[in-house]
């Protein structure tokens, strides 16, 4: 079964996603990059650092 959850989304940048991520104990975040206005995420790498996701739109 397939739960779906709805939230409202604020552009931010990509330090205030990771504050996002690590105050919710998450492994990853979506966040909407506001200097690029593109979806990013953010998401925490197995050496403990941060990674983030760049989609190149076509």
């Amino acid at each position: 079964m397939l739960r779906t959850k709805w939230f409202a989304m604020e552009p931010m940048s990509v330090e205030d996603a990771l504050l996002q991520m690590e105050m919710l104990d998450h492994s990853f975040f979506l966040f909407c990059n506001k200097d690029s206005s593109v979806y990013n995420v953010a998401y925490l790498r197995q050496d403990g650092d941060y990674g983030l996701i760049e989609p190149e739109l076509t």
